[in-house]
């Protein structure tokens, strides 16, 4: 069964760190590129940051925050977010792509098949 699962999220102060991860099974994750999106209350699902075979993308919002890798040999990506601000709070959704996508499109969902089921971040005082 093909599924993406993300786990690390949880409560944080601002300015602190979180590495997500998100383990995929049923599929080798280096065949695919793998986006990480977020979802706040109210607000619009957004990009924040993709993995493809040879290059990375962030959002403009979380650029030099926030780190993309990947661990094959664990089938595995991770996102590592330092300095966490207020604006970052939101369900974080790892997603994969069979699609190379590039700097125009990386962000858009409908290049995207299978989602994770999500993993709450909170930053709070």
């Amino acid at each position: 069964q093909v599924q993406l699962v993300e786990s690390g999220g949880g409560l944080v102060q601002p300015g602190g760190s979180l590495r997500l991860s998100c383990a995929a099974s049923g599929f080798t994750l280096d065949s695919y590129g793998i986006g990480w999106f977020r979802q706040a209350p109210g607000k619009e699902c957004e990009g924040v940051s993709y993995i493809g075979s040879y290059r990375t993308y962030y959002s403009d919002s979380v650029k030099g925050r926030f780190t993309i890798s990947r661990d094959n040999a664990k089938n595995t990506v991770y996102l590592q977010m330092n300095n966490l601000k207020p604006e970052d709070p939101a369900v974080y959704y790892c997603t994969r792509t069979s699609t190379r996508l590039g700097g125009s499109d990386w962000s858009a969902r409908w290049a995207y098949g299978v989602w994770g089921q999500g993993t709450q971040v909170t930053v709070s005082s």
